[in-house]
């Protein structure tokens, strides 16, 4: 660099994020209790699907489906960092062959 030059001061640039990205960035966790497994997926079957009830936060009482790694069994407690997002609903059972 040329003794003239200058480096501009480096503006604070907005952070850019998903949508509601701000909600995960709190740090405040919400408990909520497995109510019921839903079943098995992921690519091995290592990912558990379950029901939990939300405890406390604004999404109190609420009944949502989400995807947990690692062991788990109903009346459990999960922290979750956030209550918006619900998984998606595991396909049925998919039969292999066009007529079984």
């Amino acid at each position: 660099m040329a003794k003239n030059q200058q480096k501009k001061p480096q503006q604070q640039e907005k952070q850019s994020g998903t949508k509601g990205s701000e909600k995960l960035i709190s740090g405040e966790a919400v408990p909520a209790v497995v109510e019921e497994i839903v079943g098995r997926t992921g690519f091995r079957g290592e990912i558990t699907q379950v029901r939990c009830k939300v405890e406390k936060g604004r999404d109190e009482g609420r009944v949502i489906r989400r995807n947990v790694k690692g062991p788990v069994r109903p009346g459990d407690l999960l922290m979750l960092r956030e209550t918006e997002i619900e998984a998606r609903r595991i396909r049925s059972k998919v039969t292999k062959g066009v007529y079984s």
